[in-house]
């Protein structure tokens, strides 16, 4: 019977904790797509070289955003696009590729930061 009543609170726990992030995962997606013209994923990365001091290696990202080596690829050649992020080959490992945050970049991530701690503030 304690093996039935134990797997009932890890369920209880594991859907109340998807629950949980899905809310709010969906109120920063609304948010951030109505105020910045930004996904969660997209910011992240926005932050993530924000705090990296401009720049990190693609895979550092691609560990760091759970995201697969492609979609951070894709998702980084759209920040490409919009003038928010640049990429590099590595000088010393012409495999490595380091993804820079622009200046415009910076700003979109500076404005959006406000928006992303409210929504987490409030949701949390």
């Amino acid at each position: 019977m304690g093996t039935k009543r134990n797997d009932q609170v890890l369920l209880a726990s594991w859907h109340e904790l998807a629950g949980r992030h899905a809310r709010v995962v969906s109120a920063l997606e609304r948010s951030l797509a109505a105020e910045h013209d930004l996904g969660v994923n997209e910011f992240e990365v926005l932050e993530r070289l924000a705090l990296a001091q401009d720049e990190c290696r693609m895979q550092d990202l691609t560990a760091a955003t759970h995201l697969s080596q492609s979609a951070l690829s894709r998702l980084v050649g759209r920040l490409e696009a919009d003038g928010l992020v640049t990429r590099t080959m590595c000088s010393q490992d012409r495999r490595g590729i380091y993804a820079h945050i622009t200046d415009a970049g910076r700003a979109r991530y500076e404005a959006a930061r406000g928006t992303h701690r409210a929504v987490l503030a409030e949701t949390l």
